[in-house]
C-alpha cells in the first residue's frame, strides 16, 4: 500500500509541498486548496493529512462506486460516475477526503508524488506501508485529530 511518510523533524514549514499541489491539481498557488494538509510544524508537531487507506469509509459510502481502491492501495475518485453528493467527505474521521465550493467532485491525496519532489528537505517520501507501519500511522492520525478538536 502505498502512502506518504513523513519525518518531521525535517520539516521547516515552507508549505512547498501543499502549494505543488495546489498548482499541480487546482491551477493556483494555494496551500489550502491543496490535496494535502500540513498541520504544525516542527519536531513532533508536524502531520501531512494524505492518502487515508486505512479506513476506506468514503468507499464503502459512495452510492454510486465513484471511489475504488487502487492496485496501489491509493483510493481514487472516478469522476465520471461521482455525482457530488459529498457523503464521502462527511464520513472521513480525518478530512483526507475534501471538498471546495464551486468545484463538482470532491478529492483527496493520491500519492502523486507533486509534494515529494516539491520537499527542500525531503522531509515526505512516497513509501510502502506494512499491516504494522498502516496501523502505527492511523493510531497518530487519530490522536493528532482528537487533540485538535480538543483544543
Amino acid at each position: 500500500m502505498k502512502y506518504l511518510k513523513t519525518n518531521d523533524e525535517r520539516c521547516v514549514g515552507c508549505m512547498g509541498c501543499a502549494s505543488a499541489c495546489s498548482r499541480m491539481y487546482f491551477k493556483e498557488d494555494n496551500p489550502a486548496k491543496s490535496r494535502i494538509q500540513v498541520n504544525g510544524i516542527g519536531k513532533n508537531a508536524f502531520h501531512l493529512i494524505a492518502c487515508d487507506q486505512e479506513c476506506r469509509k468514503c468507499v464503502q459510502e459512495c452510492p454510486t462506486q465513484a471511489l475504488t481502491v487502487s492496485k496501489t492501495g491509493v483510493v481514487t475518485l472516478n469522476r465520471s460516475l461521482c455525482v457530488g453528493c459529498l457523503a464521502c467527505v462527511a464520513v472521513c474521521p480525518i478530512e483526507a477526503m475534501r471538498y471546495f465550493p464551486g468545484d463538482k467532485n470532491p478529492f483527496k491525496c493520491i500519492a502523486c508524488g507533486t509534494c515529494v519532489k516539491a520537499c527542500p528537505k525531503e522531509a515526505i517520501e512516497i513509501a510502502e506501508k506494512d499491516e504494522s507501519d498502516a496501523s502505527r500511522a492511523w493510531e497518530r492520525i487519530i490522536a493528532l485529530v482528537a487533540k485538535e478538536e480538543r483544543a
